[in-house]
């Protein structure tokens, strides 16, 4: 009983320890909101609040006294039976039903009377409103400044909260195969044609090349190649009433063999990927044996890649041509003669030979092999004998295949390319690979994929849709599981909302996070100017006399200063100090702030001129009150509806030389985005037509964030202005 007793004191006094919380943790509230209201609302707010206040209660009390008053005349009217010859019974047996009900008639009827008056008495009689519920009030009477605050508010919601909502990317991140992509979510949009008859599917870079089981060519994605005005998406008519068993899509061409044996090549030639006639410093030739066309019953693999194209006949003899440059192991590949399969890499062509060894020709890029647990081997001890029975190679690392279904890879490998999440006991029956990626399939039916995730390569659909796939197919960022001709599953890269730069970056992600920079950078300067504007300002004004004449002066001599041309040069010289990009920005953030000033700080002298020589400054230096204390305790508050406008329009104008100073190169730096270095990128005239969407999404964001900033400012000013007439 007694630690009964004890728990319920503990609970009782940790039940009022948390009431006394709360209690003191609203009064605090309180406190702040009412020293708030009145700092910057200032004495006349505080009488007319206190004035409403008043009438309120007037109001109450007179509704009050008359009901009661009403009551009481309803009593004697119910028991005004003042007859000596009743007694109390009679009295009450006198009043009859009928009676009872005339009499609620009436009362019901002085009520609603005196319910009528009494509206109308409030309504003849004025509210007295305080100054900042009455902006409050104007304000959110204008539609379209309304419906700018909305837009900006969602402008700061997007800079600030959407870069939570984005790919795991950042927004420096550039991908080299993306480069100057259109906007739209095509990458993976398989004809419905093909989707449900597939022969094979070929995909390298932003589109694919499919054939289904007719002959028919499909190509999907995104075929428009920059601003070249080429369409690969466009399949010249020969292919498309031609019967065709092979094709293959490249970085910017496709190639495909007919049952004739005739090569069709379309996209791009600027390197030879068409197989021009002709050998150069730049590009082999279409070798001369196959330009007539070849016996396809003796076409083994067609392999398209960056720039270069191979043909692998069944007798293992290779026929290469394409850039120079795209394989560093060209030549000798193309001397092979005994090859099974080919794989391209970022840099090389690998070769898995007849033999069930590989080659990379020349180059030997095979030292060692890692293997899924970590551990690396020799190629030799790796292999013990075993033959090589498949190969696939992404952007830097290649991947072998033993007849055991044993797995190891060569190249430049991490911890992600090796861990293949393959259980013991499952054998690798096909494996393919994009740019940064693997994905297998093995003699369970299951399919497994490992590598880089950045742009959702690995992120396939559930297991249970992927039942019974019997061939997978990927590119660089797509894969595809088919089951008899039919698409299963699909997975990897969509496209870009807002397309890509010049250096394969997202314009939205650039967009949204120079956003916030700019924004940043403007309301730091802002800030800054305000705090020095109003100081200097209060101070200039308050005090006159020499003070005003000092600091007027130097107000001048701020603002005689061209700013655009000493902006550059600040800027210029920050670009060779030994600084970090973080603190040019803050740097950028005070130059701005220093130099913008001027023009509030003269703003506010003006209302403070005026402001000292009323009635409640003199009686606050009657009583006493440090000079200080009037400047910035009673005359503040006062002109704090001018300081609001102005702060408004200069941020507008903050932003708009921000990025102005990027846009020439003097402001924040690349490859940290803002608004206006994005649009620094676009000042060609190719860039400026061909590329429309590099320019146009950072040039609508500031302009509208500039837009609703002036719109907001200019309806403050109209609706602090007791003068204006608001309703016009």
């Amino acid at each position: 009983m007694k630690k009964e007793l004890k728990n319920d004191n503990s609970a009782s006094k940790v039940k009022a320890f948390f009431v006394k919380l709360g209690k003191g943790i609203v009064n605090i509230v309180k406190t702040v909101g009412r020293w708030l209201y009145r700092a910057f609302m200032g004495p006349s707010a505080v009488l007319a609040r206190e004035e409403s206040k008043r009438r309120k209660q007037a109001l109450a009390e007179q509704e009050n006294n008359s009901a009661s008053n009403l009551d009481r005349v309803d009593g004697q009217v119910l028991c005004d039976v003042d007859d000596k010859s009743y007694n109390d019974t009679v009295c009450d047996n006198a009043v009859n039903a009928d009676e009872a009900t005339d009499i609620d008639d009436k009362t019901n009827k002085k009520r609603k009377k005196r319910r009528k008056n009494k509206k109308q008495d409030d309504n003849n009689v004025e509210e007295i409103v305080s100054p900042f519920r009455q902006v409050f009030k104007n304000f959110f009477g204008k539609r379209l400044a309304v419906t700018a605050l909305v837009i900006l508010i969602l402008m700061f919601g997007l800079a600030f909260i959407g870069p939570l909502c984005m790919p795991k990317y950042s927004d420096t991140y550039s991908e080299f195969f993306h480069l100057n992509q259109k906007p739209g979510f095509k990458y993976l949009k398989i004809p419905k044609e093909l989707a449900s008859d597939v022969k094979y599917i070929s995909t390298w870079d932003a589109f694919s090349a499919g054939l289904s089981n007719s002959g028919k060519v499909y190509v999907w994605g995104n075929t428009d190649i920059g601003a070249s005005g080429i369409d690969v998406g466009k399949i010249p008519d020969e292919v498309k009433n031609a019967d065709i068993k092979f094709v293959g899509a490249g970085e910017d061409h496709v190639v495909a063999i007919g049952s004739d044996g005739k090569i069709y090549c379309w996209g791009k030639d600027d390197v030879g990927q068409l197989g021009k006639y002709e050998t150069t410093e730049l590009y082999y030739e279409m070798p001369a044996e196959i330009r007539d066309g070849v016996n396809i019953n003796e076409v083994s693999q067609l392999v398209v890649g960056h720039f270069v194209t191979a043909l692998v006949m069944k007798d293992g003899k290779v026929y290469m041509w394409g850039a120079k440059a795209s394989l560093l192991n060209f030549e000798s590949i193309a001397a092979l003669t005994n090859v099974e399969k080919l794989v391209f890499e970022q840099s090389y062509a690998v070769a898995l030979l007849k033999d069930g060894t590989v080659s990379t020709g020349d180059k030997n890029v095979f030292k060692k092999v890692y293997l899924p647990d970590g551990t690396k081997k020799d190629l030799d001890a790796f292999t013990r004998g075993r033959k090589i029975v498949d190969v696939a190679a992404n952007q830097s690392c290649v991947a072998l295949v033993l007849s055991d279904g044993t797995i190891g890879f060569g190249g430049t490998v991490d911890e992600k390319t090796y861990t293949t999440g393959i259980p013991d006991g499952e054998k690798i029956t096909q494996l393919v690979s994009g740019q940064r990626h693997f994905v297998a399939l093995t003699d369970a039916g299951n399919i497994y994929t490992w590598g880089s995730d950045i742009l959702n390569q690995t992120k396939m659909p559930k297991a249970s849709k992927l039942q019974g796939t019997d061939t997978i197919y990927a590119g660089a960022f797509a894969s595809y599981a088919v089951k008899d001709g039919k698409v299963l599953g699909k997975w990897g890269w969509k496209g870009y909302l807002f397309g890509t730069d010049a250096s394969g970056r997202s314009i939205l992600q650039r967009s949204i996070s120079g956003g916030k920079m700019t924004m940043t950078v403007g309301a730091v300067a802002v800030l800054i100017s305000t705090v020095i504007g109003i100081v200097i300002g209060i101070i200039s004004g308050y005090f006159g006399g020499w003070v005003d004449m000092f600091l007027m002066r130097v107000c001048e001599i701020v603002s005689a200063i061209p700013f655009l041309p000493f902006a550059m040069i600040l800027s210029s010289v920050m670009l060779k100090m030994d600084i970090t990009n973080n603190q040019k920005i803050v740097l950028i953030m005070v130059i701005l702030g220093v130099l913008t000033w001027p023009g509030l700080a003269r703003l506010v002298r003006g209302q403070v001129l005026a402001e000292r020589e009323k009635e409640f400054v003199t009686a606050a230096k009657a009583m006493g009150v440090r000079e200080g204390r009037i400047a910035f305790k009673h005359i503040l508050p006062n002109v704090i509806s001018v300081i609001l406008v102005s702060l408004t329009l200069d941020f507008a104008g903050c932003l708009l030389t921000e990025s102005s100073l990027s846009y020439l190169g003097f402001g924040v730096q690349q490859p940290s985005p803002t608004w206006g270095n994005m649009l620094d990128m676009c000042k060609d005239i190719t860039r400026i037509s061909n590329y429309w969407w590099q320019w146009l999404f950072p040039a609508l964001l500031l302009a509208t964030s500039t837009i609703c900033i002036n719109i907001i400012g200019d309806t403050l000013r109209d609706v602090m202005d007791p003068k204006s007439n608001i309703d016009k």
